[in-house]
């Protein structure tokens, strides 16, 4: 166990002495329904500015030297994850079609390949599975042929993405698509898989992938407007330019995105428009000679379905997962025809002690996706002549774990391909045999060295929240951490936003945490679904508040059950996550003295949502609130604002880490905020801004690249939690 002392004596050794840049206030005041509002800092807007990139590379530099006292952790923790990491090593093989798809990775390469084998026969669905030992210069299977080399496609680029790779429906075209500046605005180009050369087809400004038609003469993609809302759905027909290509769908309501995609049994290509509250599908019948658009039923405020073509009792069907009946959804059945929601057939009905998340069909069984009591859970209907022949869940043991559909991309496939994790148990592969329900093992990603998840312990906690909620907190540590009894220090996660589940992961990466002795926990906030639909709705709009109040009570209920302390506890969270870490850091300073890690934070919450010419404004108002017209909206935003809300408190250590080339979280956002926690806060104002300079939303790109990325930040929390000298493996106190 960390003492109080032992802590501070580890964090002596940085260079308190450096002095950080200090932003130039240049004051600009706007009025809103009657408020006045006062920012210094936006200056820091414009990334041309050439004072703006002085700024950011004083900030960098500053940093570089604060954290300068932890480059031989960051290189230790950096070979951890190498040394752990099988580098030569390749996907268990997705059977679509005829042929097995499966990706390399190789040793010394940042990027890996795609590549592909034909099966070997029409009964093949056992998954082949290579030695572990084969060389990298050497096929991984007999017959097969690469497909993509990422690192050729990324030479010569700082940053590299691949948006998406999808074959023809006669398997001989794979259309593939790249971005190399990190602003998710994507290349695609057509590759001649018998030949290798490239098509003369290129296409720009893409949104993502793209989705072949069921003929295989043309595919489908999305394209954004000036806000980087995904409004048009374009048809391209190979062989001709893109300036020909024609136009599908274009959505003119600026809350709702739109998409598309095609059905698992090839009959449908789906347009989808959706807001964060309302959906509406288009589809094309691909059973008609010249399918044209068709509705299967218009918008209705707050109505959310999604469709799925199924074959149940010799009938074919569209499958409607809606919440016309309650919040956490139902599972109804239509015909292939404009239907009415009050003509919607239940299947399975709406239970509201289960959250239904999603269906997917086959000939033989359908497969649901689902969660209660906070857990994931996976659910097979067997089919038959007449319909639905049985319903039941695929079980496990484990008392806290993540369990969810694989790629199943094939209709007549009889098995199940699902992926299973828990905090100590590395991500798993099974197929599940629908026709006799053998849960069979394919593949469990390698940890290297003597790692044994039998070292670790996984509990679930609960928390009280000041309104009386139960928030379950997921937690993992060594087994001899805690052999005194006494407090760890914990490193805390949390986001709670747009229903998005944190259910428990594993992590290489973590491991260096854990084995310094270190616990790791996840809070299930309210803005999250991990409870339900519920759970999203508590935490959203006005009910914001409470995924901040959630997680100072997660917090607090680890302190005060004996698991940690203030100063050995260290939170961290991205992007809606970061703005919980900006939100915390006001609201309970000293909760989290050990320290706080925001990623790409949204902590300028009020200025981005004042303006709906920014990237993803408008689309989030049933999110957030409309501040611009709505003055309860203003009012509640600026109460939890993270920039808006700095006050002279004396602030934990905080680490803020952004990508200036971020198209949903622009950089200014946490640049302003450290500038003015510098000009504000009172006490040890210890705040480092690090901006990568060639990487998007998600990062840096590359295996290596990432790896480095986070050594820098697991080397600041451990520094944090008075754990930089200790070496990994010793849990014990």
């Amino acid at each position: 166990m960390s003492t109080s002392s032992d802590t501070s004596t580890a964090r002596a050794t940085g260079r308190e002495d450096l002095a950080p840049p200090v932003a130039e206030r240049r004051p600009v005041t706007t009025e809103h329904h009657g408020r006045s509002r006062t920012d210094d800092y936006d200056w820091l807007r414009d990334k041309d500015d050439p004072a703006v990139r002085a700024y950011l590379d004083a900030e960098n530099e500053h940093t570089r030297g604060r954290t300068a006292h932890l480059a031989d952790l960051r290189q230790t923790l950096f070979e951890e994850v190498k040394d752990r990491t099988r580098e030569t090593d390749l996907s268990v093989p997705t059977r679509v079609r005829g042929h097995w798809y499966y990706s390399r990775s190789f040793e010394g390469k940042e990027y890996g390949a795609s590549c592909r084998v034909p099966v070997r026969g029409d009964d093949d669905w056992h998954a082949p599975i290579p030695a572990e030992d084969s060389a990298p210069d050497q096929p991984a299977l007999p017959g097969e042929q690469v497909l993509l080399d990422l690192n050729e496609l990324a030479e010569g680029h700082e940053f590299f993405s691949l948006g998406g790779s999808t074959v023809s429906p006669d398997d001989r075209l794979l259309a593939y698509s790249t971005d190399t500046t990190g602003d998710e605005r994507y290349t695609v180009r057509v590759k001649d898989l018998e030949s290798g050369e490239l098509l003369p087809d290129e296409l720009t400004g893409v949104l993502g992938g793209v989705t072949w038609a069921p003929d295989g003469g043309s595919f489908f993609y999305s394209t954004v407007d000036e806000s980087w809302r995904p409004d048009k759905v374009w048809r391209h027909r190979l062989g001709t330019p893109q300036a020909d290509d024609e136009l599908v769908h274009h959505e003119q309501d600026q809350r709702f995105f739109t998409g598309v995609g095609r059905s698992r049994s090839d009959r449908f290509v789906m347009l989808v428009s959706g807001s964060k509250t309302t959906t509406e599908f288009h589809l094309l019948d691909f059973a008609e000679p010249d399918p044209e658009p068709w509705c299967f039923s218009p918008r209705q405020e707050g109505l959310e379905y999604s469709l799925e073509h199924a074959v149940i009792g010799g009938d074919d069907v569209l499958l409607v997962h809606h919440n016309r009946t309650g919040p956490d959804f139902e599972i109804g059945v239509a015909p292939i025809a404009p239907t009415a929601p009050e003509d919607w057939r239940p299947l399975i009905p709406h239970d509201p002690a289960v959250r239904l998340e999603g269906v997917d069909a086959f000939a033989t069984h359908l497969v649901v996706n689902q969660r209660s009591d906070g857990l994931t859970q996976l659910r097979i209907l067997d089919l038959d002549e007449n319909g639905v022949a049985d319903d039941h869940l695929v079980e496990f043991e484990d008392e806290v774990f993540t369990v969810g559909t694989g790629s199943n991309p094939t209709f007549d496939q009889p098995l199940v391909r699902l992926g299973y994790t828990t905090m100590s148990v590395p991500p798993s592969v099974y197929d599940f045999d629908v026709r006799t329900r053998e849960l069979t093992l394919l593949r469990s990603t390698p940890v290297l060295g003597d790692f044994d998840p039998d070292d670790y312990e996984e509990h679930r906690l609960w928390a009280t929240a000041p309104d009386g909620e139960q928030v379950p907190i997921s937690l993992v540590v060594r087994r001899d951490a805690r052999e005194g009894g006494g407090p760890v220090p914990v490193h805390l996660y949390g986001y709670g936003a747009y229903e998005a589940s944190m259910d428990p992961w594993f992590s290489l990466a973590r491991l260096s945490l854990l084995d310094r002795g270190a616990a790791f926990a996840i809070a299930h906030v309210r803005g999250g679904g991990e409870m339900g639909r519920r759970w999203y709705d508590d935490g959203k709009l006005a009910h914001k508040p409470n995924t901040f109040t959630d997680f100072v009570a997660a917090g607090r209920h680890l302190v005060d059950t004996g698991w940690t302390t203030p100063e050995t506890l260290v939170a961290e969270g991205g992007s809606a996550g970061g703005l919980l870490m900006g939100a915390v850091a006001n609201l309970a300073p000293d909760l989290f003295r050990g320290g706080i890690v925001a990623g790409v934070p949204f902590v300028d919450i009020l200025t981005t949502m004042l303006d709906s010419s920014l990237p993803l404004t408008v689309t989030e108002y049933d999110e957030w609130g409309d501040p611009e017209h709505d003055a309860a909206a203003y009012d509640l935003i600026a109460s939890y604002a993270p920039y808006d809300n700095v006050a002279a408190v004396d602030y934990p250590p905080i680490l803020a880490e952004t990508s200036l080339n971020d198209t949903r979280v622009l950089y200014v956002e946490p640049a302003k905020w450290i500038a003015r926690l510098r000009a504000t806060a009172t006490g040890q104002r210890d705040f480092a801004l690090r901006t990568e300079m060639a990487a998007g939303h998600g990062g840096v790109s590359g295996r290596y690249k990432s790896w480095h990325d986070r050594a820098f930040t697991l080397a600041w929390i451990l520094d944090r939690l008075g754990l930089a000298g200790r070496p990994s493996g010793q849990g014990t106190s």
